[in-house]
């Protein structure tokens, strides 16, 4: 097995013949095939739960598949939509369940919810990517969180967007050399830790964002060995095998935290 730093590099400079392996997979050919000639059939929240194989698909795409089993809180954040601040969806610190109801927006277009590019090749480009870090996954953690941020990383505008996503943190905590006790320190000591060494606005960059994941790459495999363990991050993407079975209430109490006690 190549080491972290190795692998990143060859997917990251290979992307799209790894996006079409991806797409040529027979598994993954058949559940793209089922999507695209149904998802148009979509006119509801009603009809977007009744159908399980698109409902996983487009959770899947959008980084949402642990939840896939909380359908009462996805209901939620889809008949809210996010029209307003204060809708259920905006109000949440994961910014993956505004993006979600932003792209299946059937609160603000009714029956044409689906008719736009986002829900239908948009959701296929983001099912490929996500089969990609979770495969890349499956023999290294490390490779599939640095893919997660490269992809994320434009997105980040703040500590505290760093510090809502699990995955986000840990790579910049094993970016920066960070030990496991920093992660229990105070939110906003961690954020402004956070500020004196990482750029945000450049995270956009290409060079700047090269360096800094080759920089976690090596170190991820100094800490974990190389190639490095799965077990230890599965948990930051809710990996089902490490799921713990809870109330949806407490599920969107947790959901609802704001970080830096605001």
């Amino acid at each position: 097995m190549i080491n972290t730093l190795t692998q990143v590099q060859l997917v990251r400079s290979n992307m799209d013949r790894s996006l079409e392996t991806i797409a040529s997979d027979p598994t993954v050919e058949r559940q793209t095939e089922y999507y695209r000639d149904n998802i148009r059939n979509i006119k509801s929240v009603e009809d977007f739960f009744a159908d399980d194989r698109i409902f996983r698909y487009a959770m899947t795409a959008m980084g949402l598949e642990d939840m896939i089993f909380a359908k009462a809180f996805i209901r939620k954040v889809l008949e809210e939509g996010t029209a307003s601040s204060d809708t259920f969806a905006n109000q949440l610190v994961d910014k993956r369940y505004a993006a979600f109801a932003e792209t299946f927006n059937f609160a603000s277009f009714g029956e044409a919810a689906t008719s736009f590019e986002r829900t239908q090749e948009g959701i296929v480009d983001k099912f490929h990517r996500q089969t990609l870090e979770t495969r890349e996954g499956e023999s290294n953690q490390g490779v599939r969180l640095a893919l997660y941020f490269e992809r994320n990383a434009s997105n980040v505008t703040n500590a505290y967007d760093l510090l809502a996503d699990p995955a986000l943190s840990q790579v910049v905590y094993t970016a920066l050399g960070m030990s496991d006790e920093f992660a229990l320190a105070d939110i906003d000591k961690q954020a402004a830790y956070f500020d004196e060494r990482i750029e945000y606005e450049k995270l956009s960059e290409p060079d700047y964002l090269s360096d800094f994941l080759g920089r976690f790459s090596a170190l991820y495999d100094l800490k974990n060995g190389s190639p490095a363990a799965m077990t230890p991050t599965l948990a930051v993407f809710g990996a089902s095998s490490g799921i713990v079975s809870m109330s949806e209430s407490l599920l969107s109490s947790i959901q609802s935290f704001k970080l830096g006690g605001s």
